[in-house]
């Protein structure tokens, strides 16, 4: 339970975070409303087949998840967190209306096609297309304004605490931040999508603006009491002046015997020499000549020639722990998969009673509502008894976390080939194989595969998060706290490249591909195959980085852990702090 400390500012606190949290929430409900159920309103209203329609999705997902890294960017180089999360309010609010248009405008999309038939005979026109993709981009612009600075910005109002306090509220906010993001995806995935499969999409897709117009007046209500820092961390172009640097300086030979060795170094910084892992870097911040190099006050004469060891240090931090965040890129591409799944869900018995039956999109939900159990369990449950039996504090490493997710996403993916086997054979069995929409009898049996795939976010989409926190300068929070959602927009794009793959590869005049828009006549089962076994081979690549990598700075300690040892330290004013230069002795 989050309480409110003594301020020394009235400003921000725990009111401001209320206005934050609601803001982040209600633009995940509205903005999960639309994308979950989306395969379905692109097949019946847009003439489009399976494999055209989630590539779309494919790529609506990564360029949502992308948007966030370029938000975080221009927000701390340029405007500003405030700034930022508004303008992603705004533009989302004018793609969601836009895209609710589409639905009461008959000349939008392909006329010819009933609100829910099952196959469309026309294509949608190329100005029909094009709008549809401003829409969706619209969105993934606003998307990436919100999210990329939300958690951030609720952080920048818990500034200037003693340490400890600070790391026990600041552990609270991400708790309680994840937690309601979660359970408003959760609330899209289940309530949305079957008010769009009663009501229609004119009513389904009319909710998501209402919510997105709730979600805008709560962000801008609270403008009076927010903590606005100022756009002042510019790292990508510290990063190109560490490499710029480099390279200018590439003849200097490194000698880290050399006692006369100078560095150039931040006034007042923990580190005065670079250390010793991608060596080649060095030599952006050796000092060849100080009267040249450095002005009299201490800074650098040309920053493009000569770095500090920080600047140095950070792209190092980054460039390292690039190979694990690759490895859970498959991980996330498992859960791209939510299109295939649908339409799979759609041919199976969902009904809990005879009257009631759960839509085809809601069991997405699912996935969350396994991983956030998963997650309690293990907090809760799991930890505390392993630590009772063994005697002492027992938790896995973050590293251990990673590489067990990546595991059991592979074990989810045969679980959902051998499922998806047996829901073929039993369409060829009854004899509707060649009606793709025909209902079969076979319950949806699909919660295996969730619970295991929920399991692995719990672990390696939670592990990763965490790792880059923990492992990432303070100064490249930013950065740290994105990094999973450039690996959600990367694993989209291989995602959509398999399904090209897939598509074109087989597929002909007397053979179906095996994502072919009759689920009942391709072999999506083949398809899963495939994921389980790239994700076994992801599951030893992944060995071979975690070896490579060496021990976790963070150790077992968390966020907590690393905020209690001073990384996380409340003073950000100090960058006017001028430059100086140490030997390596």
């Amino acid at each position: 339970m989050i309480t409110e400390p003594l301020l020394s500012n009235p400003k921000g606190g725990i009111t401001a975070l209320f206005f934050i949290i609601a803001n982040e929430a209600l633009e995940r409900l509205a903005s999960f409303g639309l994308s979950t159920n989306m395969i379905m309103y692109l097949t019946r209203e847009y003439g489009m087949d399976a494999a055209s329609g989630a590539q779309i999705l494919f790529l609506y997902s990564a360029a949502g998840n992308f948007m966030p890294i370029i938000g975080a960017f221009l927000a701390d180089t340029y405007v500003g967190r405030y700034p930022m999360i508004g303008f992603g309010c705004i533009t989302s609010l004018l793609g969601m209306v836009l895209l609710w248009l589409t639905t009461i405008i008959p000349e939008a999309r392909v006329p010819s096609c009933a609100q829910f038939s099952s196959k469309c005979n026309n294509e949608a026109t190329t100005p029909q297309l094009l709008f549809l993709y401003f829409c969706l981009g619209l969105m993934s612009i606003g998307a990436g304004g919100i999210r990329s600075c939300s958690l951030a910005f609720g952080a920048d109002q818990l500034r200037k605490r003693d340490s400890l306090k600070y790391a026990g509220i600041l552990e609270s906010f991400f708790s309680w931040y994840y937690v309601i993001s979660s359970a408003s995806v959760f609330i899209s995935m289940t309530c949305l999508v079957y008010i769009q499969d009663a009501l229609g999409w004119k009513v389904g897709f009319g909710v998501p603006v209402v919510l997105m117009i709730l979600s805008t007046l709560s962000f801008f209500l609270a403008s009076p009491i927010y903590v606005k820092p100022k756009a002042k961390a510019n790292w990508l172009v510290g990063f190109a002046r560490v490499l710029v640097a480099s390279f200018r300086k590439r003849r200097i030979e490194l000698c880290s015997q050399n006692p006369d060795e100078l560095y150039h170094h931040g006034k007042g910084s923990a580190l005065v020499v670079p250390s010793e892992r991608i060596r080649f870097l060095n030599r952006a911040c050796v000092i060849t000549n100080p009267e040249e190099d450095l002005m009299p006050n201490g800074r650098a004469s040309d920053p493009w020639c000569l770095c500090t060891v920080d600047q140095v240090e950070e792209l190092k931090a980054l460039i390292k722990v690039i190979p694990i965040w690759s490895t859970g890129m498959l991980v996330s591409v498992n859960v791209c998969q939510n299109s295939f799944l649908l339409l799979q869900a759609s041919t199976m018995n969902r009904h809990i009673t005879s009257k009631f039956e759960i839509p085809a999109g809601s069991f997405y939900a699912f996935l969350l509502l396994s991983s956030t159990i998963w997650i309690a369990l293990y907090d809760r449950v799991i930890i505390p008894l392993a630590s009772k039996i063994r005697g002492k504090p027992t938790r896995l490493g973050l590293k251990q976390k990673i590489g067990l997710g990546i595991l059991v996403s592979a074990a989810s993916m045969a679980v959902l080939a051998i499922i998806e086997r047996v829901r073929r054979e039993t369409t060829i069995r009854e004899g509707i194989s060649d009606n793709p929409d025909a209902a079969m009898h076979m319950s949806a049996m699909l919660f295996p595969f969730y619970f295991l795939l929920g399991f692995s976010e719990a672990m390696n989409g939670v592990g990763q998060n965490e790792f880059f926190y923990t492992e990432l300068p303070k100064s490249m929070s930013s950065v740290a706290s994105n990094l999973f959602s450039i690996g959600l927009s990367a694993a989209s794009l291989v995602a959509s490249f398999i399904v090209s793959v897939v598509r074109g590869f087989i597929s002909g005049e007397n053979q179906e591909s095996w994502v072919s828009s009759n689920i009942n006549k391709g072999h999506y089962d083949y398809y899963y195959w495939l994921l389980a076994t790239l994700g076994f081979a992801t599951f030893i690549y992944y060995l071979a980085c975690s070896k490579a990598y060496g021990p976790c700075k963070g150790g077992q300690g968390g966020i907590a852990g690393v905020v209690r040892e001073g990384s996380a330290d409340d003073d950000d004013d100090d960058d006017d702090d001028d430059d100086g230069y140490s030997t390596l002795s």
